[in-house]
């Protein structure tokens, strides 16, 4: 884990796009680089950014309790984002920082980790990930095959299933049966089955109908 605690320090000194003048410090990851679970969100919000640790706000809290409550904890997994800086006025991050921080970080990340299970929250973390330009309100609760590059140069296959972001939730916290928090403990009992082996997922798919190059390939800036 050597090499990913190197990538982690040489990250927070990053300047390589404008979101770093606007936020107090680059929020890298939290959790265990061993775990077999990684959770990627789109980014940075005030508390985190104060914080210097993803998902420690409203949103950060409520996806601790998720994960507890499927016999998860946030200690057995890794946790980072899309972007490692806050984007400014609570907007989404735009096409070149996505490229950036995930060209010169998050994908460096994954090549490290190695997890078994990748949970995708929100639109922007799955559609990056997954190249597509689908919503995360119709693809969530899905798996698919998630293809990266390793540290050695081969490749290596994870589960990645894209959730509803905790901080939605938080926007609408009705229970009723089919709503968004119904749909979150259906996906994230899902998951944890699998990532403790108790079951093997009902369907694997491949790659939800693309764009060329990926949402956020050349050309798309």
């Amino acid at each position: 884990m050597a090499a990913l605690r190197e990538l982690e320090l040489r990250n927070k000194g990053c300047v390589a796009c404008r979101l770093r003048a606007g936020c107090a410090r680059v929020v890298v990851a939290d959790g265990d680089p061993r775990a077999s679970l990684v959770i990627v969100g789109e980014g940075p919000g005030s508390e985190e950014d104060l914080d210097g640790r993803p998902f420690v706000g409203p949103a950060g809290q409520l996806l601790d309790r998720i994960l507890e409550a499927a016999g998860v904890r946030r200690e057995e997994a890794y946790l980072t984002n899309i972007v490692k800086c806050r984007a400014p006025h609570h907007r989404s991050p735009r096409v070149d920082e996505v490229q950036t921080c995930t060209r010169l970080w998050l994908e460096p990340q994954l090549a490290r980790l190695r997890p078994r299970v990748i949970l995708a929250l929100g639109n922007t973390a799955a559609q990056f990930l997954l190249g597509t330009e689908q919503g995360v309100t119709r693809i969530r609760g899905q798996w698919f095959r998630s293809r990266h590059v390793d540290a050695e140069g081969g490749t290596y296959e994870a589960l990645l299933m894209p959730m509803l972001h905790p901080a939605y939730l938080l926007r609408n916290p009705a229970r009723a049966l089919g709503g968004p928090k119904s749909l979150t403990w259906r996906d994230i009992r899902e998951a944890a089955a699998v990532l403790r082996g108790e079951k093997e997922p009902a369907a694997v798919r491949g790659l939800p109908e693309a764009v060329p190059g990926g949402l956020f390939g050349p050309g798309e800036a």
